[in-house]
């Protein structure tokens, strides 16, 4: 006989529906464990199935170890905005990016078959789709490992729409303790969530991007019967101001755009006795 008490055993265990459980226990003739195995089976054959549908909405999640030095930022997928603000989902994936950080996979397949108690992580997100009812997609992830004194520190804006994650390196042990320290890596990945930098320096903007605004440029000029070389000092103007726009040392701090993101590091730089430096970040945001 199928109880109550069993269903809702099964039902504890796997997260899946009340009927779904019902089933797959009379199924296993009240096997709990068949059942379970059961759920998973199901599960995955129903992650093929949804596997074609379009899977646009979801949520961005970070997760920085215990030393404060390792971070990892991560895109999950599901196919409705309801499912991302559900926090069984949202729990899901915080469970995802942990385990992913615990490791040292470095691409989505590695990531994909990293044991995840019985089974490894691809089938644990597959199970998952029998109870959320949507496709789920990892997507993508990235992470952060600093070498020396300094600080990962990451920030999610919009309730997941948005993800930072900020690697801040220093020269001493203290600093990373400090609360202005603290204070200023805050700042930072909220400007970053919400100015967009292209890359860090001049030189980690794209060299086609450059060229593409260059060329935006000239044709602004088309017409106005100017000397060639006229024409490329302007064209070069407006280019340190794309710079001053999109390298995120160059950029006007978002609090205070007078002051530029390089001055504001070297400001707290003389008021905590250091050398404050970026040395790498990283922004998602959902389906770019």
């Amino acid at each position: 006989m199928i109880t109550a008490s069993l269903v809702k055993e099964l039902r504890e265990t796997t997260g899946v529906g009340m009927m779904e459980c019902k089933n797959a226990l009379t199924e296993t003739n009240g096997d709990i464990e068949a059942a379970i195995k059961l759920l998973r089976e199901k599960g995955q054959a129903k992650a093929e199935k949804k596997a074609s549908r379009d899977a646009k909405e979801g949520i961005i999640a970070a997760q920085i170890d215990e030393t404060g030095k390792s971070g990892i930022l991560v895109e999950m997928n599901c196919e409705t905005d309801f499912v991302a603000k559900n926090e069984n989902f949202q729990n899901f994936v915080a469970d995802v990016a942990k385990t992913i950080l615990a490791s040292d996979a470095a691409d989505l397949d590695s990531a994909l078959s990293l044991s995840k108690g019985e089974e490894n992580l691809g089938e644990f997100i597959k199970a998952k789709v029998l109870e959320m009812g949507e496709n789920l997609q990892l997507r993508r992830f990235e992470r952060l490992n600093l070498e020396g004194e300094g600080a990962v520190a990451s920030y999610i804006h919009l309730g997941g729409k948005t993800g930072v994650l900020i690697e801040v390196g220093a020269s001493n042990s203290e600093t990373s303790s400090n609360a202005s320290f603290t204070d200023l890596v805050k700042d930072l990945t909220l400007h970053i969530a919400a100015a967009a930098p292209a890359g860090l320096s001049r030189e980690d903007i794209p060299a086609e991007l450059i060229e593409a605004e260059k060329e935006i440029f000239r044709k602004q000029m088309e017409g106005q019967n100017k000397p060639a070389d006229i024409i490329e000092k302007i064209v070069e103007g407006k280019l340190t101001k794309f710079y001053s726009e999109r390298c995120f040392l160059e950029q006007g701090f978002i609090k205070d755009p007078d002051t530029t993101i390089k001055s504001l590091l070297e400001t707290h730089g003389k008021e905590l006795g250091d050398t404050i430096t970026i040395n790498k970040f990283i922004r998602f945001g959902l389906g770019e």
